[in-house]
């Protein structure tokens, strides 16, 4: 996925990049993305940090509807919710699988399973965004 493509104009200098989160495939409604567990994504005893969990979330479910707004739209983060399951070293990377479950015309609702990419679930998480008109 080509994350220099003029309809993602804010990858660089972004919180996308300081996590050095990269989009992998972006079709049929589906978004993979793959992130580091390294020193931006850890807590202090070497773990995978629940909040960088959600930032990764947030991050795949918006690049998503992005994906899928025409150049009129575009989404903003409306409610995150997330089940942690397990944890992940640093030195290991997590997947997100992001799958448009609802398209409306004002709201996209979002599943993204984190995984490790043996397969293991890590963190399950219901992203909303507001779809919104840009003026």
């Amino acid at each position: 996925m080509d994350t220099e493509n003029k309809k993602f104009p804010y990858y660089n200098n972004s919180m996308t990049e300081h996590l050095g989160i990269k989009f992998l495939s972006c079709e049929n409604n589906v978004i993979i993305a793959e992130m580091p567990v390294d020193n931006r994504t850890c807590q202090p005893y070497g773990i995978l940090n629940g909040g960088a969990s959600l930032a990764l979330a947030e991050i795949t479910a918006g690049y998503g509807s992005m994906a899928i707004c025409g150049d009129d739209r575009f989404p903003a983060g409306m409610q995150v919710s997330a089940n942690h399951i397990s944890s992940v070293k640093v030195g290991h990377s997590v997947l997100a699988t992001g799958k448009l479950i609802h398209k409306g015309v004002t709201t996209h609702v979002w599943n993204v399973d984190i995984t490790t990419p043996g397969g293991r679930l890590v963190s399950s998480v219901r992203v909303v965004n507001f779809i919104k008109k840009i003026k």
